[in-house]
């Protein structure tokens, strides 16, 4: 029955002007109406819980738009930075969508449904080649999560790719249904030389999602474009500390974080569902 569900609920995604709608969503957030983004954030904050006792600012009205409340800080110290030695640091609040080994290049997405590593860097193989037979984590931010994203690890920034794609939502119904998914929504992946070998962080798109950016870059998208854009880091590259502030979602979405073979191992317990938080160990480097 719940495959049913998922699937009646998903259906509909493969007809909606996916990023026409998401282009009118980032108006909207951006909107600095009064009365339109108090309505907003007030409703948002209502149905989801969001605690805003964690925010640098509690109140709602001092944000400009939605999109000031949605990507907020947090008050400092609310979100301690793991001190264990060796440890990869949980780079998002929100909940563990999968986490495990990346076999023969395949990556877990739901029960009879994977995708490749390949496919999910955007079609290089030289560039997916360090994670073959790695691990990777899928972490889901729903709308009451801090949405900004934070380096595990200390790195080396080396390379930035926008690969463009579909729009369907993240959440697990979708995830269950949607072959491919996060291979196939419009992503940004970031690859960082750190202690650990090569890491990949993978911003992954979604419904309503009006944009995805990095600090280093500012916003990568939109405009989404046809085909796979690259920045290459030979010079000058940007490093970024372990906890350190790396990029956000203007609205919620995925990130999917990347290791080689035996260069780290998650924690006994990150499994699917699992709530994380920010800055928390995850796993270890090896």
């Amino acid at each position: 029955m719940t495959m049913i569900k998922d699937t009646l609920t998903t259906l509909p995604q493969y007809l909606l002007p996916q990023h026409t709608l998401s282009r009118l969503m980032s108006r909207l957030t951006h909107s600095e109406n009064v009365a339109w983004k108090n309505f907003f954030i007030r409703q948002i904050v209502r149905h989801y819980g969001v605690n805003m006792d964690e925010a640098l600012d509690p109140n709602i009205e001092a944000y400009k738009s939605f999109n000031r409340f949605f990507t907020r800080e947090l008050k400092p110290g609310i979100r301690p930075l793991t001190s264990e030695q060796n440890a990869i640091a949980c780079p998002a609040d929100g909940a563990v969508s999968q986490a495990g080994s990346i076999s023969g290049g395949t990556i877990f997405q739901a029960k009879g449904k994977n995708f490749t590593a390949i496919d999910l860097l955007g079609g290089n193989a030289e560039r997916a080649m360090p994670f073959q037979e790695g691990v990777f984590a899928t972490i889901y931010l729903s709308p009451k999560d801090y949405h900004r994203l934070h380096m595990p690890l200390t790195g080396t920034l080396r390379e930035m790719v926008h690969i463009p794609g579909c729009l369907f939502s993240v959440n697990t119904a979708t995830a269950n249904v949607v072959p491919g998914l996060f291979a196939r929504n419009e992503r940004v992946a970031a690859i960082f030389d750190t202690e650990a070998g090569p890491m990949a962080l993978v911003l992954v798109g979604a419904i309503f999602v009006s944009s995805i950016e990095t600090v280093w870059h500012g916003v990568v998208t939109p405009p989404t474009v046809n085909s796979v854009q690259t920045w290459r880091y030979d010079n000058d590259a940007p490093v970024l500390q372990i906890g350190e502030e790396m990029g956000r979602f203007n609205m919620g979405s995925t990130i999917i974080v990347l290791f080689g073979k035996d260069r780290a191992v998650w924690r006994d317990g990150l499994t699917a569902g699992e709530p994380v938080k920010l800055g928390e160990m995850i796993g270890k480097r090896l």
